[in-house]
C-alpha cells in the first residue's frame, strides 16, 4: 500500500520483520568492518569484508550496481561526505575519520545503515563531531517515534530534532542537499528527510512507514562538490565530514531501528516496539 501525493511505501508488521533481517544482514557487515578498521587497511579491504558478510547471509549489497556504482559500500574519509568509491589506494592512516555506508537486500528487502569511526589515535574534536551526529540521529528517530504515537507527528519533525541535536552540540555545517529517505522494496523511496527545517511539515508520521535518518555534518563550511567520479562527494573547504545512518519502521505500538542490533533499545527505551526483545544479546 502507497500513500498519494508523495508515494509513500507503508509497510505490514511482517513486512517489517523482513526489513529487520535485511537490517541485521548490515548491522553485521558494520560491525566487522568496525573491527577491522586500522591504519594500513584499505577502503577495498573493507568493502570485500562487508561483500562477504552479506553474500554469507544470502543477502545482495544493495549499492553494487547501483546507477553503475562498483562497490559494496561507500568508504568516505576525512573530508569525503558521502559516496567515495572504495579503493586498494585509499589507505587509511591514523587520525583519519571514515564513514562506512554500507547497504542489503535479503528477500527484496532493504537495510541501509552508516557509521563514522576512527582510525588510530584521533583529534578528539572530530570525534566529537562524529558523536553530535549520531546524537542528532537518535534524536531524529525519537522524534519520528513520539510523532507517531501521538498522532500528530509530521515528516519535518525529524529534520527539526536532527537540526536541533547538532546546533546543541557544536558549531558544525549541515550538509544541504543530502539527506535520510524512505527505504523497503527500494533503497531510496519517497520521503526525502532534510537534516534541517522547521517542525510540523510535510506528511504525517504513521506506522507503516520505514525510514533511513541519516545526518552529515562538518567541521566547517556545509558547502559540497561532486568530483569527477560521478559519486564522492566532498567538503567545499576541505573540513573533515562525519556521516551515520540508522533505518528505522514506525510500527503501531512503537519504532523499530532495524539496523540497530538491540532495535534502538538501549537509546530509546519504551519508544520501541514490543516486536524488539527487551533484552538481546549484542555482538
Amino acid at each position: 500500500m502507497r500513500r498519494p501525493q508523495l508515494d509513500i511505501q507503508l509497510k505490514t508488521p511482517d513486512q517489517i520483520e523482513k526489513m529487520r533481517a535485511a537490517g541485521l544482514v548490515v548491522a553485521e557487515a558494520l560491525r566487522r568492518m568496525r573491527e577491522a578498521v586500522a591504519p594500513g587497511v584499505s577502503t577495498a579491504d573493507l568493502d570485500a569484508i562487508a561483500e562477504a558478510t552479506i553474500r554469507e547471509a544470502g543477502a545482495v549489497p544493495s549499492f553494487k550496481g547501483y546507477h553503475g556504482f562498483p562497490a559494496s559500500i561507500c568508504s568516505s574519509v576525512n573530508e569525503q561526505v558521502v559516496h567515495a568509491i572504495p579503493s586498494p589506494k585509499q589507505v587509511l592512516q591514523a587520525g583519519d575519520l571514515i564513514s562506512i555506508d554500507c547497504g542489503a537486500v535479503l528477500d527484496g528487502w532493504h537495510g541501509d545503515s552508516a557509521i563514522t569511526v576512527g582510525v588510530g589515535d584521533v583529534d578528539p574534536a572530530l570525534l566529537k563531531m562524529a558523536e553530535v551526529a549520531e546524537d542528532a540521529m537518535w534524536a531524529g528517530i525519537a522524534a519520528a517515534a513520539r510523532g507517531a504515537a501521538s498522532g500528530k507527528g509530521r515528516l519535518t519533525d525529524i529534520s527539526h530534532a536532527v537540526e536541533t541535536a547538532v546546533r546543541k552540540g557544536g558549531r558544525y555545517g549541515i550538509v544541504d542537499g543530502y539527506g535520510g529517505h524512505g527505504i523497503g522494496t527500494e533503497m531510496h523511496q519517497d520521503p526525502h528527510v532534510l537534516n534541517h527545517g522547521r517542525p510540523g511539515k510535510g506528511p504525517r508520521l504513521v506506522p507503516g512507514m520505514a525510514l533511513a535518518i541519516e545526518p552529515m555534518i562538518t567541521m566547517a563550511s556545509p558547502r559540497t562538490a561532486e568530483l569527477a567520479d560521478g559519486w564522492t562527494v566532498v567538503t567545499r573547504d576541505g573540513s573533515v565530514a562525519a556521516h551515520v545512518e540508522h533505518s528505522m519502521a514506525l510500527l503501531p505500538d512503537g519504532v523499530w531501528v532495524l539496523t540497530a542490533f538491540d532495535g534502538g533499545r538501549a537509546r530509546l527505551g519504551d519508544l520501541v516496539t514490543a516486536r524488539q526483545p527487551a533484552a538481546t544479546k549484542t555482538p
